[in-house]
């Protein structure tokens, strides 16, 4: 794994700039979110990227954040980088502060808000295996009793924030891992909070897609001037080598897929039969069927992708391995 010089990835609040941190949950896997603070100049005020999994986890990061600045006692606006609830099930816990997220990340919200998912996971022992799938992904977590709290404002396209003096630039890359992604670029300080776009270490997964729009969110990452830092929304601190070489693992499965897709195989077919090559040391394997499922709907075969059916094919794709 590339990692940005003299960030350890270890628990906690790191400062990786001028007036920038990142809090960071290995080992990166589901529901272990990154998220982020940018101080004003003068400390008077600052922006957090991203709250975490549940209230407890939440709480959590703002102590560490408070304890490493005191900025983090101000913190004046918060951006949702998307709508998975490892990025936003903590908003509760900083609602006094301006929540901002794209026009299609606070649509999506609503799809799975922390009660349903509290109410999946007391199910989830009558389940079978997409049950015990899931209980083993997210039992850790405390999803009762957490009222989610929807974004104040939204916005489509980009959107230029300022934190004091400082600027912060929002730029909408969904449809890609979810509907509604949104990338944080941090200017003057070489930082980029990527959110889910960047997955570092593991396996992406794609909930919403097309996959040719995640390339181009790469891309669009990779266009970024004086860009020193990643963020990813999972796994190490990063440069963008790690954006390139995601960039890479997306275009190979591409052409994986194609050929598999045209001999008739499944997507739990195809999952088992390709060589990931330079990838194969990606953590969470499993996702590898939800991407091949997503491309071969995007191929026009008639592949369920709604998240029931992915996470189903997710334990299967477990099971088998």
């Amino acid at each position: 794994m590339t990692s940005a010089p003299d960030v350890p990835y270890s628990r906690g609040a790191h400062q990786i700039a001028n007036g920038v941190w990142a809090y960071l949950q290995p080992d990166g896997g589901w529901g272990r979110s990154n998220a982020g603070l940018v101080a004003s100049d003068d400390g008077a005020s600052s922006l957090l990227v991203d709250t975490l999994f549940d209230l407890h986890l939440t709480g959590e990061m703002l102590a560490a954040l408070r304890e490493a600045t005191p900025a983090a006692e101000r913190i004046t606006t918060v951006v949702n980088t998307h709508a998975n609830g490892d990025h936003c099930y903590g908003n509760a816990l900083v609602a006094g502060a301006d929540i901002v997220a794209s026009q299609a990340c606070a649509a999506e919200m609503a799809a799975l808000p922390p009660a349903a998912l509290a109410g999946l996971m007391r199910a989830a022992p009558d389940m079978g295996e997409p049950g015990a799938f899931l209980l083993d992904i997210f039992g850790a977590f405390r999803f009762d009793g957490i009222e989610l709290v929807a974004p104040d404002r939204t916005f489509t396209g980009e959107l230029e924030l300022a934190i004091g003096d400082r600027p912060v630039h929002l730029i909408e890359v969904g449809p890609a891992h979810t509907d509604g992604d949104v990338i944080v670029h941090v200017p003057d300080a070489g930082v980029v909070f990527a959110g889910d776009i960047v997955f570092h270490g593991g396996h992406p997964i794609v909930w919403a897609g097309p996959v040719a729009n995640w390339i181009a969110a790469c891309d669009r990452l990779l266009g970024l001037e004086g860009v020193t830092t990643v963020v990813p929304g999972h796994g190490p601190v990063t440069t963008l080598d790690t954006v390139a070489r995601l960039k890479g693992y997306f275009e190979h499965l591409t052409a994986e897929a194609r050929s598999r897709h045209d001999s008739g195989m499944s997507p739990l077919e195809a999952a088992a039969d390709i060589d990931l090559g330079a990838y194969r040391d990606l953590r969470e394997p499993e996702r590898l069927v939800a991407n091949i499922a997503a491309l071969y709907h995007e191929m026009g075969a008639d592949v369920a992708t709604d998240p029931a059916t992915i996470v189903g094919l997710m334990a299967a794709a477990r099971g088998q391995g």
